[in-house]
């Protein structure tokens, strides 16, 4: 099993979490989350008045999925978050050593 990690521009949510559906994806956690990285934050203007935010408001998706689909899913992303302009963010897929679905005591891909 894989657990990906994404972070990614929060106008793109919809479109990603759309395709995943399509994908068979049954499930993910979406987090709103603050950060930065090449991008070193953003310039906004306020009332004419320019001021440089730190950190760059983004969205952290986490879906724990089976090996066999975990390639689609990273591409999946990867295609729907694209515009193609610093800071779509990052993708992180992790090996997933166990799953438990509490209410049936499923393990395993079958708890996915």
């Amino acid at each position: 099993m894989k657990y990906v990690i994404a972070i990614i521009k929060p106008h793109k949510l919809d479109e990603v979490r759309e395709g995943l559906s399509k994908l068979g994806v049954a499930g993910l956690t979406v987090s709103e989350v603050k950060g930065f990285g090449r991008q070193k934050g953003q310039t906004e203007i306020y009332r004419g008045a320019e001021y440089s935010l730190n950190m760059v408001p983004k969205v952290k998706l986490e879906i724990a999925t089976s090996d066999a689909l975990a390639p689609r899913v990273v591409e999946l992303i990867q295609n729907a978050a694209n515009s193609e302009t610093i800071g779509d963010g990052k993708i992180f897929v992790l090996d997933l050593a166990s799953a438990l679905r509490i209410r049936t005591g499923e393990s395993g891909d079958s708890a996915l």
